[in-house]
């Protein structure tokens, strides 16, 4: 208040800056130039026409105060300031890309890949839905590691349930999540109906009808040749196709044929068919998260750590899992 009754506004400070704005359109037109070596092929890239993505650079150039391109018959040469700006213009949309994912992805839904509906993992998922309920999910479905992984290196997917198995790629992340015991399912004629549990020994020269391992490049499939090769189990992989799951469980019944099942994989119920758990050793289904380590979304690291908190790592006194898993499911995993 001045001496006259009068308030004085204060006016609010200057904020001097160091450098121009840069624009990030124009930041991008220029690494996409400078990769391309064509002002055509960028446009082409970025779905701008040629003028748009001149002019875009020609203001780069004009708040840098500097020339960054030589202009060529043969299309365009960075200048020595270019070849400067350029790690910098890229680790500026890179930096700008990661913002905005990490703010998409707050408001979209954790994608998860669960294999199948009626396997073990969608259990897994749920259990983690039931623990922190706020997070927003998004159930998806696959034909295994070989499809997940491209989905996972292109964001299309957050995280897949499945065996991890050979070489992964770059920066893709796994901890192993649950051991499934593998059960046996049997007509109630079958000799072995009446038995409460089967040791594994007892299965030797056995032939175990299997038409979901046809496919001999899946990690399934690979996971039944190493017990086959380890306890002399054969297998047929006859009966294809299948309609669904209760025409599985109908032959089974009806042709007293002899098949494994996961503890937990969902079946339906027929008073002809039990189900007997394997003992001495208990083959387990090794299941594993696997995750793209660049993943922005928020509540990727807490279904990591739900599930890193509930595994039970291998005892090999009395299970079973084939010997390149082995390393990976022994160790606690670390928060």
């Amino acid at each position: 208040m001045s001496n006259n009754g009068h308030t004085h506004l204060r006016q609010p400070p200057v904020v001097q800056r160091d450098g121009p704005d840069l624009h990030l359109a124009a930041v991008r037109a220029f690494v996409t130039v400078a990769e391309d070596c064509s002002f055509s092929e960028a446009a082409a890239r970025l779905g701008l026409s040629q003028q748009a993505i001149s002019k875009r650079v020609a203001r780069l150039e004009a708040d840098l105060g500097v020339v960054l391109f030589h202009r060529l018959h043969t299309g365009t040469e960075l200048t020595e300031d270019g070849v400067s700006f350029l790690t910098h213009a890229r680790a500026l949309i890179a930096l700008a890309d990661q913002a905005v994912a990490m703010l998409r992805g707050r408001r979209r839904a954790l994608r998860i890949d669960v294999l199948a509906t009626w396997l073990a993992s969608i259990d897994i998922v749920r259990g983690f839905h039931d623990a922190v309920g706020e997070v927003d999910l998004e159930i998806v479905t696959s034909r295994g590691l070989t499809e997940a992984l491209p989905e996972l290196a292109r964001g299309s997917i957050d995280a897949f349930l499945g065996r991890a198995t050979g070489a992964l790629g770059e920066d893709i992340e796994c901890t192993p999540a649950y051991l499934e015991p593998l059960h046996l399912l049997v007509g109630r004629r079958h000799p072995l109906a009446g038995r409460r549990e089967v040791e594994m020994s007892e299965l030797a020269g056995t032939t175990i009808w299997m038409p979901g391992i046809a496919r001999p490049d899946t990690e399934w499939a690979e996971f039944y040749r190493f017990l086959g090769d380890e306890f002399a189990i054969r297998y047929d992989t006859s009966g294809l196709p299948l309609f669904g799951h209760e025409h599985l469980v109908e032959r089974v019944g009806a042709d007293g044929l002899v098949t494994f099942n996961g503890e937990r994989t969902r079946l339906p119920w027929r008073p002809d068919v039990v189900q007997i758990p394997v003992t001495a050793p208990t083959p387990a289904y090794p299941w594993s998260l696997l995750w793209h380590g660049r993943n922005p979304h928020p509540a990727l690291g807490l279904l990591i750590s739900h599930i890193s908190g509930r595994y039970r790592p291998y005892d090999p006194q009395r299970q079973w899992i084939p010997t390149p898993d082995r390393p990976h499911f022994t160790t606690v995993p670390k928060d």
